[in-house]
């Protein structure tokens, strides 16, 4: 009998599935503070909640395609109509499938590293190639190297990727160099997770709507705290979006999660209170911390921080250590740019803000 393992796609062999332990840990043991996976702290609006109660009445029933939720996203981001969107499970899938529809065994992609790990989990299952591109920390500040992306383009180039904030470093892409590069014609996909936290504005949307080699894919996971629905997009050209839409699954988002979403998004109000929220709590951290010796902290532009404290002689494992004694979990990042002090905090509710702040303070400044 022919063995299974001759069966198997050659570029799928010795890869393993993305585990979140984390999560796991955070489900089994509730009394601990979730500051670790960038989740928004508070839970669904009324509105939301309102929407979950009355389709989940309807549960029985196929959604349809989105038709509603899809045309209000395309007027909030000024595109011509519901063929410029796309609806995902997560912005996971929409990654994904944009991923896919231009890879093949042996060709390459782009990334800015370091980024999100999912970019290069999805390159490799469908054979594609991952060619790196550090991103520059210069005076304190990261900047994408685009001098960097556009000599790394080569035949075998299908796709370059760019975090628009990227996580975790969370700064944005900028508008002249980034268009040098989406003028290339290589397809380029800009993953806005975050961008509500900074404003639309920052938004590569534009783009998305001028150029067919650009799409940009959105969440309602962060700043709309809908991560446990599932509920994510892309933006595009029609065309774009129309080849896309071939990998699609049908009825990949469910009618709660369909509903939920549209009642998440046509609450400008709460959008904005919500922002807000995390924007004062985010400058709380820096003002609070500021003054410990040898802490380097990156305000990003987003519902997490990153931190440096190679400079207080601690690693960011051992911090991680300490918040987790005092029932914090936060996450540490892998050494960068020659040290391994770093470690990333998602903002939580105010006073699991605030206890981290005297966790943090207690630990190193001694």
């Amino acid at each position: 009998m022919k063995s299974l393992d001759a069966s198997i796609a050659p570029w799928l062999k010795g890869k393993s599935a993305y585990l979140s332990p984390h999560i796991d840990r955070a489900w089994e043991n509730p009394e601990l503070a979730r500051m670790m996976s960038n989740e928004y702290p508070l839970p669904p609006t009324k509105s939301v909640k309102e929407a979950i109660d009355k389709y989940a009445t309807i549960g029985n029933r196929y959604p349809d395609a989105g038709a509603v939720v899809r045309s209000c996203i395309a007027e909030i981001n000024r595109l011509d109509g519901r063929e410029n969107v796309l609806l995902g499970n997560g912005s996971n899938e929409v990654l994904d499938m944009s991923i896919r529809t231009f890879v093949t065994p042996g060709d390459e992609v782009i990334l800015q590293s370091p980024c999100y790990f999912l970019y290069g989990l999805r390159c490799e299952a469908a054979g594609g190639k991952i060619v790196s591109v550090p991103i520059a920390l210069r005076d304190g500040d990261f900047a994408y190297d685009y001098d960097g992306v556009l000599k790394a383009i080569t035949p075998r180039t299908k796709v370059i990727i760019f975090g628009n904030p990227n996580n975790p470093t969370g700064h944005y892409a900028d508008e002249t160099r980034f268009l040098e590069v989406v003028e290339t014609g290589i397809p380029v996909i800009v993953d806005e997770a975050y961008v509500e936290f900074a404003g639309l504005e920052k938004s590569k949307v534009g783009h998305a709507k001028k150029h067919p080699n650009v799409i940009v894919s959105r969440t309602l996971s962060k700043a709309y705290g809908l991560a446990g629905l599932r509920f994510g997009y892309a933006l595009g050209h029609p065309d774009t979006i129309r080849q896309i839409s071939v990998l699609l699954m049908p009825w990949n988002v469910g009618t709660i999660a369909m509903w939920a979403g549209l009642a998440a998004l046509q609450d400008r109000e709460s959008l904005h209170e919500r922002v807000d929220f995390i924007r004062r709590e985010r400058e709380n951290f820096v003002k609070s911390l500021s003054d410990v010796p040898g802490l380097k902290i990156y305000p990003c532009q987003s519902n997490f921080m990153l931190f440096d404290a190679g400079g207080t002689g601690r690693t960011g494992k051992e911090i991680v250590a300490e918040a987790d004694k005092n029932g914090l979990m936060i996450r540490a990042q892998k050494e960068m740019y020659g040290n391994n002090g770093w470690f990333r905090v998602t903002i939580g509710a105010a006073d699991e803000n605030r206890h981290l702040i005297k966790v943090l303070k207690d630990y190193l400044v001694r």
